[in-house]
């Protein structure tokens, strides 16, 4: 058996792997991930979820060859969170810490870290492409509260030297026809101007997109909410065809489109992958924006004929079952 375990900025969920590659977990096994009160509270909720899920499984811990642990990024190939922080742990005790090391110790069983835009990517990956993964690439846009991304080669994570690769949401985009002529360019949270999670992400709306769009729309409801409450109510209106949400949601998929774009000029993947919140919608509302995301992706007609564009499956499991996969290729 495998542990799969998906850590998050408030849950962190669960999954178990058997030798016959049958998951023991078809649902959400959520519990508090408590990481904004430090690295040492931020392990023990790890612990709990991990004896969580082997206890509504039935497994028993000596069964358990290796755990797979994701978290957001950015952090290296082992685990150790980026000295500069993340969006995610915030808490001065994070930068710089091993979260993969300290986990391993709790629990003396070895474990395999992945970020969890990877983590996702690779079981997009296995599950849309079955016994035909290890033949095949993919490159994944996770939208989140920001942009996680994983890159696949051969039905393996590209990880890269320090464990960066994948990436995407701090890629450089065109923003030229994307933004409108008199809309401020848009800033990441990392420092970066004008990098794709700067427009495609919970956060990109909040700070950049929201309070442009309401400068053109000041009747809009949505201009007297506090502008956090404001951008988490943006995709319930995008789902009712409201037309400032679109306009929004329209810029988000231009940003996808041309980093898919990018994507197929360094890598030309036999798929693109969607997922993250976005996409956790009406199912109208998700075919028109994934829609909008291949027609902002310029593929030549040789790359057109053969790549495919999909959804994320199994979405809110994506993560822990990513993880699981990785520390199941640990052992075998």
């Amino acid at each position: 058996m495998v542990v799969g375990l998906d850590n998050g900025g408030t849950t962190n969920n669960a999954t178990v792997l058997d030798a016959s590659g049958r998951f023991l977990v078809a649902h959400l096994q959520e519990l508090p991930s408590r990481v904004r009160e430090g690295p040492a509270v931020g392990i023990a909720a790890l612990v709990q979820v991990f004896e969580h899920v082997l206890a509504v499984t039935g497994t028993e811990r000596a069964q358990v060859r290796a755990v797979g642990l994701d978290t957001p990024g950015p952090a290296s190939a082992d685990g150790v969170i980026s000295s500069k922080g993340s969006t995610n742990f915030a808490h001065p005790g994070w930068p710089g810490f091993d979260v993969r090391g300290a986990l391993q110790a709790a629990l003396g069983i070895p474990v395999v870290y992945s970020n969890d835009g990877n983590a996702a990517a690779l079981y997009a990956h296995t599950a849309h492409f079955g016994g035909e993964a290890g033949h095949r690439s993919s490159v994944s846009a996770i939208v989140g509260t920001g942009l996680g991304g994983g890159v696949i080669e051969s039905g393996q994570i590209v990880r890269g030297a320090a464990g960066m690769a994948g990436e995407l949401g701090h890629v450089h985009i065109p923003l030229h026809g994307l933004l409108e002529a008199d809309q401020p360019l848009p800033r990441c949270n990392c420092g970066f101007v004008g990098d794709a999670e700067s427009v495609a992400s919970l956060t990109g709306i909040e700070l950049n997109l929201l309070p442009y769009w309401l400068t053109r729309f000041p009747d809009h409801e949505l201009a007297g909410v506090a502008i956090t409450n404001a951008a988490q109510r943006v995709r319930g209106h995008g789902e009712q065809g409201d037309p400032m949400a679109r306009q929004i949601f329209e810029q988000q998929a231009k940003a996808l489109g041309r980093l898919f774009t990018i994507a197929a000029n360094y890598s030309d993947p036999d798929a693109y992958f969607l997922g993250g919140g976005v996409v956790e919608a009406r199912s109208d509302f998700r075919a028109w924006f994934l829609s909008r995301v291949r027609t902002h992706t310029l593929l030549r007609e040789e790359q057109a004929r053969v790549a495919e564009f999909a959804l994320v499956p199994d979405l809110d499991m994506a993560g822990a079952r990513g993880s699981a996969l990785a520390a199941r290729a640990s052992v075998t």
